[in-house]
């Protein structure tokens, strides 16, 4: 499918995942960030708004707290988080001064969407610091989120924010580069489908890959994101974070990933 029309975007959020920010051993890779922040900045200049949605925190605080394995236990997990979230925003605002773009924290819980007055003022927040040029970070507050009020994973946030902003394209950047036939770690045949037209049954078969390591992995929680970009009439596409050049290509109507159209392109 031609996807030109690509570069007509111009509400973005975009969703950077931990793998896409760390080496394998957890700890930050430092120009992977660096460059995430120049081209999120000169998409910024060049007149588009866009959402920086991040993964991360658990992951900092626990490498600053010299943690060789994840959090086991709720309690630890927040600790490790509030600790991370600040480490995480302070290195982001160094590299995205250097670029002379001003950034804003925003951290949201699954009730923020729920509750009218609160759904209200996130929306209002998050489009006036777009309307000024600045660039939401976002982030679930994963300091106090419990089972009621939390997203669970970073995937579904970020399609609740282009929901919330009525952005036109979700970008989630991971280590998955896109919706294949099959598991490609595991088969050698599989291919990349590269346009979902809606989330069928066997699209979801797909995605659940009947309990395999890939599909927890993040593949469901990606086409659950789809769902709710499908509704709210939001494009998505999933490619590899492993370049943040990418959102450049993608934008620029490259054929890379899987591209989900929602459903104002079905007509």
């Amino acid at each position: 499918m031609d996807r030109e029309f690509l570069k007509d975007k111009r509400k973005i959020v975009v969703k950077v995942g931990t793998s896409s920010l760390t080496y394998a051993n957890g700890r930050l890779n430092f120009q992977r960030i660096e460059r995430l922040a120049m081209i999120i900045s000169n998409i910024r200049n060049s007149g588009r708004q866009i959402c920086l949605v991040t993964s991360g925190a658990i992951a900092v605080g626990s490498g600053r707290m010299g943690l060789d394995e994840k959090p086991a236990t709720i309690a630890l997990k927040q600790a490790m988080a509030a600790i991370g979230q600040a480490e995480l925003m302070k290195i982001y605002q160094k590299f995205f001064d250097e670029y002379d773009q001003m950034i804003a924290q925003v951290l949201l819980t699954k009730d923020v969407m729920i509750n009218p007055v609160r759904k209200k003022n996130a929306r209002n927040t998050l489009n006036t610091l777009l309307d000024m040029n600045i660039v939401p970070i976002i982030n679930e507050n994963d300091t106090v989120a419990t089972d009621e009020i939390e997203f669970g994973d970073n995937d579904t946030l970020s399609a609740y924010v282009a929901a919330l902003i009525q952005a036109d394209l979700l970008i989630i950047l991971s280590d998955i580069d896109g919706l294949y036939t099959a598991n490609p770690r595991t088969n050698p045949d599989a291919k990349i489908i590269h346009v979902v037209q809606s989330i069928t049954p066997e699209i979801e078969e797909i995605a659940s890959g009947k309990g395999s390591s890939f599909a927890t992995g993040g593949m469901v929680t990606k086409i659950a994101a789809a769902k709710i970009c499908y509704d709210c009439g939001a494009d998505m596409v999933i490619a590899s974070g492993q370049e943040a050049g990418i959102i450049f290509e993608i934008l620029n109507g490259k054929e890379l990933g899987t591209l989900f159209l929602s459903k104002l392109k079905q007509n």
